[in-house]
């Protein structure tokens, strides 16, 4: 039989000038594509600018480079790394998967990767959109954005007028790009759903409540936000500012303004020094409640003003917390009275040796290092999500909820479900995730039945606002008194009230708080 020949290279008119894409395994691919200019030179530590555009034909055949990152040769023992080469400073661009660049107008579901707002990339292998596309009849969009200092700093009397964070005007622009652009691609600018996974979810949480999220997005879905973080207001992170100047040795922005990329991503492992504490996961690099760009906590943006018009779908792993702290042998080998000191940091002395009690009564055996893991799980992420649930559901707006509680075998099975495990199956691209420690032992028909069950909810959201498909028990939303969640798992199933030992325990003071 003759080989049959892949279509032709696409080509795509935009406002900006005229894209030549690739054909892949029968999708129209773009990659490369700017949504907003180079933040380089004057527009350095300045919101994102429109791109001037271009003349003539500009190809979009490769991945735009990476936003400047630490990068450790070999990777790291759970993801195997979270960023390649090539970075640079010119990094605002996005790429496009479609099956077709014709008039469908077909669901968007635009992906806002993570990376505790220091690492990732929209150019990864595993958050590339072909699965979704192919599958599901979707156009996708994964997006690069500003980082780390180049992202998260901003310096009083330095553009104060655009707010303190620049990652969020990045995302802001490439929402902005797809209204006005996806129809060219054969996406429907009216069924837009924003996807994140940990500071890819809270920065989607934030985007809702932006003026324009009504018109930029119709639901969302947020998998692992860290709404358990407390977010400086810009006058808190002036002494963090503060320590990354000392960092780089510069005597203030100005000469930062001169040091080459490279040595300000250099200067990241001092404020990462500067800001570790035991029990806590690193997050040296924050939004900021700035009152122009985020005036409000990200969770709340759901829950009043636009964001209640925007559909939700929510979830955690189980064991979250793992990720960071299982292989660490100064939390792995933690003892009850490191422990109780760490509980009574957000929970108060008296009550502490209660809290590692109720804890220690669900992992029996576990020890100390184990309900650290689980506080830490619950303070970051379980429990804020379910307090949004919990609001969603109380306001009568649509909300579903999920638990991930499929363990790895991993390095000796220490890290449990743990954070970012989920994601292959939701792409279901385990062929990308092949030389990825975190999925390693897992049974492939476990792995590859759970990855059709979840990606297909998550096509079904994206194209009709409802995770139900043939293949999947019932998934009700979230409501008051049953409060139903989806477990994944070898056994996947809807539970009521799944979390209930989390909530509870960490029920806030009040009328119905302990219900």
């Amino acid at each position: 039989m003759p080989d049959v020949p892949e279509r032709a290279a696409p080509l795509v008119q935009v406002p900006a000038g005229r894209l030549r894409g690739c054909a892949e395994g029968g999708l129209s691919v773009f990659r490369g594509v700017p949504y907003a200019a180079p933040p380089v030179g004057p527009l350095r530590w300045r919101a994102a600018q429109p791109h001037p555009g271009w003349s003539g034909v500009r190809d979009a055949v490769s991945h735009g480079p990476s936003a400047p990152q630490p990068y450790l040769e070999g990777g790291d023992p759970v993801l195997g790394g979270h960023g390649d080469p090539p970075f640079d400073e010119d990094c605002l661009t996005l790429n496009v998967w479609t099956p077709a660049a014709d008039e469908a107008r077909r669901p968007v579901l635009v992906w806002i990767h993570g990376g505790g707002f220091v690492s990732g990339s929209g150019s990864l292998p595993v958050y590339a959109g072909g699965t979704f596309a192919r599958n599901g009849d979707l156009v996708v969009v994964t997006l690069n954005y500003r980082l780390g200092p180049l992202g998260y700093l901003s310096f009083e009397g330095e553009g104060e007028e655009e707010g303190a964070n620049l990652w969020f005007t990045d995302q802001l622009a490439a929402l902005r790009w797809v209204h006005e652009n996806i129809a060219h691609f054969g996406g429907d600018p009216g069924n837009v759903t924003v996807a994140g996974q940990s500071g890819g979810a809270l920065s989607t949480a934030a985007l809702a409540g932006h003026p324009e999220a009504p018109r930029l997005m119709r639901r969302v879905v947020l998998q692992s936000p860290p709404f358990g973080l407390r977010l400086p207001t810009r006058d808190e992170c002036r002494e963090r500012v503060g320590a990354y100047l000392r960092s780089t040795g510069a005597d203030g922005v100005a000469a930062l303004r001169r040091l080459p990329w490279p040595r300000l991503v250099e200067a990241v492992g001092g404020l990462f020094a500067h800001t570790a504490r035991w029990g806590h996961w690193s997050t040296p690099f924050l939004p900021v409640r700035d009152g122009a760009t985020l005036p409000r906590h990200p969770a709340a943006n759901l829950l009043e003003g636009v964001g209640t018009e925007i559909d939700v779908l929510i979830g955690w792993t189980r064991e979250e917390a793992n990720f960071a702290f299982a292989l660490d042998p100064a939390h792995a080998g933690a003892t009850r009275e490191q422990v109780l000191d760490r509980i009574a940091q957000t929970r108060g002395s008296d009550g502490a040796a209660e809290v590692y009690a109720s804890y220690a009564r669900t992992r029996p055996g576990a020890g100390p290092a184990g309900v650290l893991m689980d506080l830490i799980t619950d303070e970051l992420f379980r429990v804020p999500c379910l307090e949004l649930a919990e609001a969603r559901a109380e306001l009568e707006r649509p909300v579903w909820a999920f638990q991930f509680d499929l363990p790895t075998p991993a390095h000796g099975g220490v890290l449990g479900a743990a954070h970012c495990l989920e994601l292959p199956f939701v792409f279901d691209n385990f062929d990308a995730w092949a030389d990825r420690p975190l999925v390693a032992g897992i049974d492939p028909g476990v792995r590859s039945g759970l990855a059709r069950s979840m990606h297909r909810a998550w096509i079904a959201y994206a194209r009709h606002g409802d995770p139900n498909h043939p293949d999947l028990p019932r998934w009700e939303p979230y409501r008051p008194g049953r409060r139903t969640t989806m477990r994944f798992d070898t056994v996947t199933l809807p539970v009521d009230d799944l979390a209930g030992h989390a909530r509870r325990l960490h029920a806030k003071p009040g009328p119905g708080g302990a219900a």
